[in-house]
């Protein structure tokens, strides 16, 4: 069964804040990446790639793909997500976290250390690279490797993200199977939006999980 990820609204939290204050809890994470689209929607998406080989990742350099970029004040990409994905998150006046915690939806495992967390780009660099990026601007790449309108950067664990690496979903999935179903809809959202090819492989693996994850 899915586990969607979903933004919870401000009147909702305020309300379980305060509730749970006064019965001497904690409040509940206040955010998450984007959720992706239905269902239905995604099977569009899905049929509207572009199926090719994959191309030479001969070239590819992490450094063509700018990142970590400000986003807002002293925020850069990687401090938003931290701030937008953990629990309790307190920052300085730099925008690092000072505190709070981040639960990794690819282990289940959580942390207090934001050093201990990585930001993950789900569509990993080296495999927009061979799906279409390498033609594009350097412009273009840094607005990519700095997408947080779609599900594009989750704060997940440096294990499970360096386990990952720059597979795509025929080659790997999280271990928490429950997050499968997001996995998959984020996966074709993402390329979609981006206008990035899939492999015949890549494609009957999506495939496969929006039909049985879903």
């Amino acid at each position: 069964m899915r586990t969607p990820l979903r933004r919870i609204p401000g009147a909702v939290l305020a309300a379980a804040a305060t509730t749970l204050l006064v019965l001497g809890g904690a409040a509940p994470a206040s955010a998450a990446p984007p959720p992706p689209p239905s269902l239905d929607e995604v099977r569009g998406l899905l049929a509207e790639l572009e199926v090719e080989d994959e191309g030479s990742g001969s070239d590819y350099d992490r450094d063509l793909f700018p990142h970590w970029s400000t986003v807002e004040g002293n925020c850069n990409t990687r401090e938003h997500v931290l701030k937008r994905d953990g629990d309790g998150v307190e920052t300085g006046e730099d925008c690092y976290p000072t505190a709070g915690s981040w639960t990794s939806v690819f282990d289940d495992v959580t942390v207090s250390d934001p050093s201990e967390i990585s930001v993950d780009h789900f569509v990993p660099l080296a495999e927009a690279w061979r799906s279409g990026a390498d033609t594009w601007t350097t412009d273009e790449r840094e607005k990519f490797a700095n997408d947080i309108d779609t599900g594009q950067l989750w704060a997940v664990t440096p294990a499970s993200n360096s386990a990952k690496g720059d597979k795509d979903p025929a080659k790997w999935m999280p271990e928490q199977e429950s997050i499968h179903c997001d996995y998959a809809l984020t996966w074709v959202h993402v390329k979609s939006t981006w206008k990035l090819s899939i492999d015949a492989e890549e494609k009957a693996a999506v495939e496969g999980l929006l039909d049985s994850a879903c």
